[in-house]
């Protein structure tokens, strides 16, 4: 396999990611939260409903951006190869077992497209990522989805069980809503027992934020299995758009035949090129989530209110009550906390902000679940429940 990112784009590719672009709505974290929102973000706002690290990049990654903005007229072949090499290099891999693509959510949607079908089923958790299923809408795939454990880790024998005819098994750990764990020993098992063929998907977007092991020794050990990593989280980049698949370079080939070219911005592979070579960044970022998340998990204990408890920097809180009344009487004060799961229509999930952002969602929350006319919503039309196929709401 040549150096690079990009490969040749060969006529069978271009009708094949013509034809997955045709069916595909490109459905990511912001857009899912935009279409929740249904309205622009008010200015001086506090922003927790979409999953961002308000701290953006690291300082690192800042210098290189500024240093790279002259060479910002060239493409970034050879800049990707300095990201694929310093990834895999750092984390024991053989370079071909790593792509880059702008952001998790590309390669999560061409994984998708690449072992779905009407025949082979996607299977996610419940709740989980809605990304991976609306992508499988549109390869006209069954989506099965299957409710958490007690203990809010993917339920793996009931996984296989719901789907023999399995083509994607998508597991997210931390998981996004609950940001909690699934156990390497469980993610094993759903490896070594799932369909001939099938493939399992570990979305390590929030992994940085935990000390839980990574599933990238699978990878190395040959087994149908993609690891998703991003920088938009602990790194900061999420306007930026890096991320990265690992696989085998015969699961990478399969993902790669529908995404075509693939040129990075130069900015965002040589913030990333640089994060990862700051040994500093990623345990800095840990220790401050992890310190507000349990600032806000303690002040939430004190006054009575119950929440999932997350290993991530987010969390579902338990709202008591129909919980998009509590978000609309949040925005009302300015404060724009996160979406609804159908399964779980009594919580929100809130993104752990700065501490001021999280002391101004505490004087806000104990307002609204306070006051009297919290929840009288101006009158609205039913809204519909979306079926496969649906557009995302406007």
């Amino acid at each position: 396999m040549p150096r690079g990112s990009a490969r040749p784009f060969s006529r069978r590719s271009f009708l094949q990611f013509s034809a997955a672009a045709a069916t595909l709505q490109i459905v990511s974290e912001p857009i899912l939260a935009a279409a929740a929102r249904r309205q622009p973000v008010p200015k001086g706002a506090v922003v927790i409903d979409s999953n961002e690290n308000p701290l953006g990049p690291g300082q690192a990654a800042r210098e290189a951006i500024s240093a790279i903005v002259p060479q910002s007229g060239r493409y970034s072949i050879n800049l990707t190869d300095d990201l694929v090499d310093a990834f895999s290099q750092q984390e024991g891999l053989n370079r071909d077992c790593v792509h880059v693509f702008a952001g998790s959510t590309p390669a999560l949607r061409f994984g998708v497209i690449a072992f779905t079908s009407p025949q082979r089923s996607f299977v996610v958790a419940d709740p989980g990522y809605e990304g991976g299923a609306i992508a499988a809408e549109g390869a006209k795939a069954r989506v099965v989805k299957v409710p958490l454990t007690k203990a809010h880790a993917h339920d793996v024998r009931a996984m296989l069980a719901a789907a023999p005819d399995a083509g994607l098994f998508y597991v997210c750990t931390p998981n996004n809503p609950t940001g909690t764990l699934t156990p390497h020993e469980d993610i094993e098992y759903l490896v070594e027992n799932k369909p001939k063929d099938a493939v399992v998907m570990v979305d390590e977007a929030y992994i940085h934020f935990c000390d839980a092991p990574s599933t990238l020794d699978l990878v190395k050990a040959g087994k149908d299995v993609i690891v998703l990593r991003t920088f938009s989280k602990a790194y900061g980049m999420a306007g930026l758009r890096c991320g990265l698949a690992i696989a085998r370079p015969d699961l990478l080939e399969k993902m790669m035949d529908l995404s075509g070219w693939n040129f990075m911005p130069v900015t965002a592979v040589t913030a990333a090129t640089a994060s990862l070579k700051d040994a500093n960044l990623v345990p800095e970022r840990r220790r401050i989530n992890a310190a507000v998340r349990q600032e806000t998990f303690q002040w939430l204990d004190r006054n009575g209110y119950s929440y999932i408890p997350s290993q991530a920097n987010f969390f579902l809180l338990d709202t008591k009550r129909p919980a998009k009344e509590v978000i609309a009487a949040m925005a009302k004060e300015n404060v724009l906390i996160g979406r609804v799961w159908p399964i779980l229509p009594t919580y929100s999930r809130v993104t752990v902000g700065t501490q001021e952002e999280m002391d101004r969602f505490q004087t806000a929350l104990q307002k609204v679940m306070r006051g009297t006319n919290a929840f009288r919503l101006p009158a609205t039309r039913p809204e519909r429940v979306r079926r496969p196929g649906d557009p995302l709401p406007s």
